[in-house]
């Protein structure tokens, strides 16, 4: 066990370190207040979903601090191509709720894992909107999950609040047609303007990724009840206002 972890652990962060320097060529990413990162706690972090492409910016940063497990909705976990990596970095499969999906059981599914999870010393990741925002406020309605989660954290565990800005409006957003992008159409727009760019001259959207402990907050919040609770988390994510669309160019030669 102790040699998975230590090979998984390897594996993870040299795919990272990928990942961010894939990612570099297009996005400017500044990270606030990541030196809380550097705990030997258990962290729960809960971050706003503006875009399909945030999960990767943010794990992938993370992953410079703390190994995480995050909840992987079942369109991209059942992948072929994807799943046998999910299943060994222990990663927890959701159902697709923007496609409707009404798995009675998924609810408790995913608080029972993730609670095993948080118990066993796993930091984890969970997006308590479940879907990308529709708009520059995020917004996280009636959820429950993460509500359910606060409610049962182990003793001595942090809560991370994550505050995402700059991808409202990216092509990975609902900003243009109102829907979920194509994940895999758009990876290949994506690779297109790479080298359409000669790679490094692709202009770059500036993205800021803030974390901030809201530990206490959250187990204020969670007695209170589901509703006050996720009212906390959209005050927390729109504090700043609406992330307001910024159009950055696909193309070095083409002006703001």
């Amino acid at each position: 066990m102790k040699n998975k972890k230590t090979i998984l652990t390897i594996i993870i962060k040299a795919f990272a370190f990928i990942v961010r320097r894939i990612l570099n060529l297009r996005y400017r990413i500044i990270l606030k207040h990541a030196e809380i990162l550097n705990t030997n706690k258990t962290v729960l972090f809960l971050p706003n979903h503006q875009a399909l492409i945030d999960p990767l910016i943010l794990i992938s940063n993370i992953s410079r601090y703390k190994i995480v497990l995050p909840a992987i909705s079942s369109k991209y976990y059942d992948f072929f191509l994807f799943k046998p990596f999910f299943s060994y970095w222990g990663a927890i499969r959701v159902s697709d709720l923007e496609k409707g999906s009404r798995d009675i059981n998924v609810l408790k599914d995913v608080s029972r894992s993730m609670l095993k999870g948080l118990n066993r010393g796993n930091s984890m990741v969970l997006y308590p909107s479940g879907q990308i925002a529709n708009s520059g406020y995020e917004r996280i309605f009636n959820k429950k999950a993460a509500h359910l989660l606060a409610e049962r954290l182990p003793e001595n565990s942090m809560v991370i609040g994550v505050r995402i800005r700059g991808l409202w409006g990216s092509m990975w957003s609902k900003y243009k047609t109102g829907k979920s992008p194509n994940f895999f159409l758009q990876l290949l727009k994506g690779i297109f303007y790479v080298f359409a760019n000669l790679i490094f001259l692709l202009p770059r959207r500036q993205v800021e990724i803030e974390f901030v402990d809201i530990s206490e907050s959250v187990n204020e919040y969670a007695k209170l009840g589901r509703k006050e609770f996720n009212l906390f988390l959209e005050q927390f994510y729109n504090e700043k206002g609406e992330d307001k669309q910024k159009s950055t160019p696909y193309f070095f030669f083409v002006k703001k």
